[in-house]
């Protein structure tokens, strides 16, 4: 709790009592043994109010996120005060329950770090955005615009809260992708590979983790996370990485209370940075290969795709990684020996594009129909001179696409980065969190809203 010396710091700034309700998202009944939601109850001179809420509408609570202490202060009362502990299942958040609206938020960390947050369109409530650690303090300075005749004048007060310790439990950690320090392609994803499973049926939970793992880029894009399984997310933005970006991930899980069972661990962040924008287009039905660096047409390659019964995959696809020499045996994809489609070759300049063995590659014993006629088993084959070329221009991350083809759609996840063959409301519906209309996302705790 402040001490009388903070307090008389703030003599300046006002903010009327029981003007800010700490809450969280939704309200749902009590658990048994748990106090139930605040809403609606009056602010007593020298309190505030928290509600327990946030598990959405139908069912049982869930299980606590966080548990608040919190004291603040008032200029009009010249005096700390104490705000019950009360559990809470959802986001933080901070809600002006007098008129006029929030034109400035700050929330810190007991290190003096910014807590990232976002505003409700009427400037009435900040949101937290992420899921705060354990068995720390946070510090949140509001300034509130209220309106007067002929005008307006603006307060200011300040709310201390800390979270509970995190229960005894096994340790969620994530581990990013791809690897840090180096350069890719605007095409690649971030991964993170959980170390214990969340599943879909805990929905808190995953929400949880959700907000904790961050990314940011330079300039700055929309993106989100996709859950592609209970230990696996993907995070891509709306459109391809800008060329020339820096990534920086991180995950903000340390300490953090993500269900009754598990608790946050320290995970390595991650940073990359992306290179020139590089797609290579083929069209099966021209049978040629158009390669673009930032929008202008580099080279024009003529190529032979799958023939029937081994049609090359459609869509958009990522460089997986090269290989000067790979040996490829048809019996890897099912074709026996002694069949007339057996083959078995040592193929040069090999640029991968699934894990099943999708290459664009030297093929010098076609070179005679390519540009004419589709011979390969799966594979864009051209001449060793273009796929040379190929191989030293692109790198890990830059799009490989394939366009009207007569081969399957290349899958989303499970055999390379199929993740942009997703629309982007496709994309949005595999996150666990549900953004509200017209909700904007900062990237730092501070806010001047223009409302």
């Amino acid at each position: 709790m402040p001490s009388r010396r903070n307090i008389k710091g703030w003599g300046a700034l006002s903010l009327a009592v029981g003007a800010v309700l700490v809450t969280t998202a939704g309200h749902c009944p009590a658990a048994p043994g748990r106090p139930g939601p605040a809403t609606g109850a009056t602010a007593s001179p020298g309190s505030a109010l928290v509600t327990v809420s946030g598990c959405g509408t139908g069912g049982p609570c869930a299980p606590a996120r966080h548990i608040l202490l919190l004291s603040g202060t008032s200029a009009l009362t010249g005096r700390a005060f104490a705000l019950d502990r009360r559990e809470t299942a959802g986001p933080v958040g901070i809600t002006l329950r007098t008129p006029g609206r929030l034109t400035d938020v700050t929330v810190t960390d007991q290190r003096g770090l910014g807590v990232a947050g976002s505003a409700s369109p009427d400037g009435t409530r900040w949101t937290i955005e992420g899921a705060l650690r354990a068995d720390a303090r946070y510090t949140a300075r509001l300034t509130v615009e209220e309106p007067r005749p002929g005008g307006s004048v603006r307060r200011a007060a300040r709310l201390d809260f800390r979270t509970a310790r995190a229960p005894a439990g096994e340790r969620l950690t994530a581990s990013f992708g791809p690897s840090s320090g180096r350069t890719y392609g605007v095409g690649q994803p971030v991964t993170a590979e959980l170390s214990h499973p969340v599943p879909e049926s805990a929905p808190d939970a995953r929400r949880t983790v959700e907000r904790a793992l961050v990314v940011r880029s330079e300039p700055a894009v929309e993106g989100a996370w996709h859950w592609v399984g209970p230990t696996t997310l993907h995070y891509r933005p709306r459109a391809y990485w800008p060329a020339h970006a820096t990534v920086r991930v991180r995950s903000g899980l340390d300490s953090v209370r993500v269900d009754d069972r598990l608790q946050g661990g320290p995970s390595t962040p991650l940073t990359f940075t992306t290179g020139d924008r590089l797609e290579a287009v083929t069209d099966v039905a021209s049978l040629r290969m158009t390669v673009r660096r930032n929008g202008r047409v580099v080279r024009t390659i003529p190529v032979t795709t799958g023939k029937a019964g081994y049609r090359t995959r459609g869509g958009v696809k990522v460089v997986l990684g090269k290989e000067p020499l790979v040996r490829m045996r048809g019996d890897s994809i099912g074709i026996a020996r002694g069949s007339s489609d057996f083959y078995d070759l040592k193929v040069r300049w090999a640029t991968r594009v699934t894990w099943s063995g999708e290459y664009l590659h030297a093929a010098p014993w076609s070179t005679d129909v390519q540009g004419s006629e589709n011979v390969s088993h799966g594979c864009t084959g051209m001449s060793t001179e273009d796929a040379a070329w190929f191989f030293r221009t692109v790198r890990e991350g830059d799009l490989v696409e394939v366009v009207n083809g007569h081969g399957e759609p290349m899958t989303p996840f499970g055999n390379g980065y199929g993740d942009w063959n997703l629309t982007w409301p496709d994309w949005e519906r595999g996150s666990a969190l549900a953004a509200g209309p017209g909700r904007t996302r900062h990237a730092s705790g501070s806010l001047l809203p223009a409302l």
